[in-house]
């Protein structure tokens, strides 16, 4: 079967700088558009936007003054209606469901879910956050910035947060356990260049992207815009993972394929509209806009779940 080639790109990409950083959202955005339809759609907004600038960004979208614009692209009518697909990360949920899965013995999302809600409130939000940190901390054999944590500081942690009464203490507790896990992961992380960390919503989101253009049984080649953290080693671990869903991956200059800048447009104003509604300032009409694009296995516990 010939593979449908579907055009992807990110928004919000930190690595495993999960907490702290510049964006709370991770986006990543597949389009499945002919090259004669992408080339005509970034046209068009450049149009209907009327600006000099010589390469279009996602945030001429999200300015007021181009809100039909934006409406028009992400529209039940519009010109990606089922051509587009959006896998949304919230970076904090995904810490705390990387701490369930890796440190509690039979970790779940429930837990994961249950965990990311009362935390906050039983430990109090600073204290929240510098627990996720230094969990994200002790996963990184070279963290680049924050709290610097070694395995024994934040077991002791995990140890202090534990005795706390209440659900979220109880589901702490189920990580007292999990420092072997930890020594494991970590001489995995040290000896293993191909190993894709855990802390990493990259190639997940690539997994799900792919997931979902081949449901119909058709091979995916994905065109990447250009991304470091793709490997040569993680490509040979996507194809592991996907095997015969996966045709191959192919990395271009976004500047180059319109395709790639159409999916560069959906993930930049996906994460700013999904990041809006994570934190209470949400536009209801661009929310509902995009859900029909957002893949139900986004990594989400904000508003609309």
């Amino acid at each position: 079967m010939r593979p449908v080639e579907i055009a992807c790109d990110e928004s919000g990409s930190e690595g495993e700088n999960l907490l702290g950083g510049e964006t709370d959202v991770f986006a990543h955005a597949g389009v499945r558009m002919s090259w004669p339809a992408a080339a005509a759609c970034v046209r068009e907004i450049r149009a209907r936007i009327g600006s000099p600038a010589e390469e279009y960004k996602a945030n001429h979208l999200l300015r007021a003054k181009h809100r039909r614009v934006l409406e028009w692209l992400l529209a039940p009518d519009g010109p990606l209606a089922g051509r587009g697909h959006v896998h949304l990360t919230d970076k904090t949920f995904f810490a705390v469901r990387a701490a369930v899965t890796l440190l509690a013995e039979d970790g779940t999302d429930a837990m994961a879910r249950a965990l990311h809600r009362a935390g906050p409130a039983a430990f109090g939000a600073a204290r929240w956050e510098y627990f996720l940190t230094a969990f994200t901390s002790v996963l990184r054999l070279k963290p680049r910035r924050g709290v610097t944590t070694s395995p024994e500081e934040f077991f002791a942690l995990v140890g202090e947060l534990a005795r706390v009464p209440g659900e979220a203490g109880e589901l702490v507790g189920l990580f007292l356990d999990g420092a072997d896990r930890v020594a494991a992961y970590r001489e995995r992380l040290a000896s293993d260049p191909g190993l894709v960390p855990v802390l990493d919503p990259l190639v997940p989101a690539v997994i799900h992207t792919v997931r979902h253009w081949s449901t119909a049984g058709t091979p995916v080649a994905v065109v990447h815009d250009e991304q470091l953290a793709l490997t040569p080693e993680r490509v040979l671990q996507l194809k592991a993972t996907l095997g015969h869903r996966l045709a191959g991956v192919r990395f271009v200059d976004s500047r180059t394929d319109a395709r790639v800048q159409i999916a560069d447009f959906l993930a930049g104003v996906a994460r700013r509209i999904a990041s809006d509604e994570l934190n209470g300032r949400g536009d209801p009409g661009l929310s509902t806009l995009l859900r029909s694009f957002v893949d139900e296995d986004s990594v989400w516990d904000g508003p609309g779940r």
